[in-house]
């Protein structure tokens, strides 16, 4: 049976198409009624993952095609989300790298192609976008073939099947100038090049657990591939724990993917990806199998985090108005929930009550975390990053990462100018017809608020991307935010009066008629230093009337930050408080006289 079975992952960087690619070959392989009404990016089913356009978690679906039954993995194709795609590497044989036809492979690809490649996977490239103007495949064919070089690829993984096509317009063809017809080369490729799961019908049933889902009926999901043997609704079997505990499970349901859907099974064969309920608990990584004495089997190491950021109670004037979730007991259970189906996120108790700390590989992946809660009903406090560092033979050692950068000609002198103050060493430049590339080594600290010096030094026409090098010794001091706040010295509702004297001050983050609170930051001093401002004041009505009573006043409309802008630019000692439906930017002690305190044990301590 498993011989007609295929278990794939798709790879690629962000916007090359993966998705839609996967949209295509579920529409031409059947998955879908010829009248049936499918949203684009069918795959992208989380409310984020459709509103930022990048695809956050890895999903399973499956084609059925010619009695083969092709199963996919959607995965990430962004940076921060790599522990998404690591996990998956055990659970198919194959992987389809999708490029895009201009801008060749990109840092995510290197990444993701050489955990692919390490697992001795077979890979098939998919140049995409063969349609786009100015695109240029051939170049892009030997990038690709440089790249497996690089990346230490045997003989039979070089010789991997090239396909060109759109993804979009849903063709695929073999050879450039070939007829563009449809999708079936690729389907043809995939069945021919992947080859079928090393699976043993006849031995004990045995299976990692490579993914968890959740579903409100059955509980945790248990996904995977079934290396050894069949399972069925009803059988006993044991769970083997990471530290080597074994419990005794009945399996309550099986599932099959079929499309977008899932479809109840009586049973489960070698070689094909299934899901399994029947467990009150669960971790990735874990092993299931028929018999009490066989052995776990082997995980894949997954990269270190190389960040942390502090998760804390609420504990402002206004906790409970939005969200209902807000004690330290509930925000623990979540962040613990996280942790287990997420295992690039570590969270550990601090020293304070009511504050965690996560770990995770970059500030995107932990502020989609926080997103996530505040839709959940949630309210927490978030600070600014921090790189995780050790020590190496007396020496502190910090992460550092190979940045790659695409941006026009005439920004590349205050780009470097900024790349220098946050420490990045240029390693190569090219130069192109409309722009420049820039590859560069910077360490983590330097990256945190990188994005948007970019995004305003090119007017929002920077690409970059980044991955995790190594730890090297520490760079010395970084200084990022070179401003100051504006900083409530009241409670209240902010007037129009107060704003107008106080926009002359600096850049404004609230309007005329929006709560505040002492120790909230209302807004950005030009100079270095926290000034204390009061936003509330009224103007005192007297009897004598006055030439004009403020009905004439004109404000500047605020600096709205967005959640990723806010945690990066917030100082040490300020939190983000994220609710339900507010962000507001506050310091860590709302009390001036706490601050204070506070800033002289730092001073004593240094």
């Amino acid at each position: 049976m498993s011989q007609h079975i295929r278990n794939l992952a798709i790879i690629a960087h962000v916007d090359h198409g993966k998705t839609t690619l996967v949209d295509q070959l579920l529409r031409q392989g059947g998955a879908f009624r010829s009248n049936q009404i499918v949203a684009e990016r069918v795959m992208d089913s989380m409310d984020l993952e459709r509103e930022k356009g990048i695809t956050i978690k890895a999903k399973n679906t499956s084609v059925h095609w010619r009695d083969n039954i092709i199963n996919i993995v959607d995965t990430p194709g962004h940076a921060d989300f790599g522990g998404e795609v690591e996990r998956v590497m055990k659970m198919v044989d194959g992987v389809m790298l999708v490029v895009d036809a201009y801008d060749g492979p990109q840092a995510q690809t290197r990444f993701v192609l050489r955990k692919a490649l390490k697992q001795g996977l077979r890979p098939i490239v998919f140049i995409n976008k063969i349609d786009r103007e100015n695109s240029n495949p051939k170049k892009v064919h030997d990038q690709v073939l440089e790249l497996f070089l690089e990346l230490h690829a045997t003989e039979e993984q070089f010789n991997a099947a090239f396909l060109y096509g759109s993804a979009r317009d849903g063709y695929a063809v073999r050879e450039l100038g070939d007829k563009p017809v449809d999708m079936i080369p690729l389907l043809e490729t995939i069945v021919e090049r992947i080859p079928p799961p090393v699976a043993d019908p006849k031995a004990p049933f045995t299976m990692l657990v490579s993914n968890i889902a959740w579903d409100d009926y059955v509980g945790r999901i248990a996904i995977g591939k079934i290396i050894g043997g069949q399972v069925t609704t009803s059988d006993m079997i044991y769970r083997v724990q990471k530290n080597g505990t074994r419990d005794r499970c009945k399996i309550t349901k099986v599932f099959e993917y079929s499309g977008t859907s899932t479809n109840d099974s009586t049973l489960g064969i070698a070689g094909n990806i299934v899901g399994l309920a029947g467990f009150t608990d669960l971790d990735i990584g874990e092993t299931l199998c028929a018999q009490e004495d066989q052995p776990p089997l082997p995980f894949i190491d997954i990269d270190p985090p190389t960040i942390r950021m502090e998760f804390a109670v609420n504990d402002g004037p206004f906790v409970g108005r939005e969200g209902k979730l807000v004690t330290s007991r509930q925000i623990r259970e979540r962040l613990d929930r996280e942790s287990k189906g997420n295992i690039s996120i570590q969270v550990e108790e601090s020293e304070r009550a009511g504050v965690f700390y996560v770990s995770a590989r970059g500030a995107m992946q932990i502020a989609v975390l926080v997103e996530q809660m505040r839709r959940e009903g949630y309210e927490v406090l978030v600070s600014r990053p921090v790189v995780i560092t050790h020590h190496e033979n007396g020496k502190l050692m910090e992460p550092f990462e190979s940045l790659w950068l695409e941006l026009p000609e005439e920004t590349i002198g205050s780009v470097m100018k900024v790349l220098s103050s946050r420490k990045g060493a240029i390693n190569q430049m090219e130069t192109h017809p409309h722009s420049v590339t820039i590859e560069a080594t910077i360490p983590t600290r330097g990256l945190i608020g990188f994005e948007f010096d970019l995004m305003n030094l090119t007017n929002g026409r920077g690409v970059m991307s980044h991955l995790f090098l190594e730890y090297r010794p520490h760079a010395g001091e970084i200084s990022s935010r070179l401003t100051g706040t504006l900083v409530s010295t009241d409670t209240g509702v902010a007037t129009s009066y107060a704003l107008d004297q106080l926009q002359e001050r600096g850049k404004l983050f609230i309007t005329a008629g929006e709560e505040v609170y002492k120790g909230m930051i209302v807004g950005e001093n030009p100079r270095s230093d926290d000034l204390p401002i009061n936003p509330t004041r009224e103007k005192q009505l007297s009897n004598v009337r006055s030439k004009g009573e403020g009905k004439g006043i004109q404000l500047t409309p605020p600096i709205r930050l967005t959640l990723e802008r806010s945690i990066e630019y917030i100082a040490p000692d300020e939190y983000v408080e994220a609710t339900p439906k507010s962000l507001r930017l506050r310091k860590k002690f709302l009390n001036p006289e706490d601050r204070k305190r506070q800033a002289k044990q730092m001073a004593d301590l240094a």
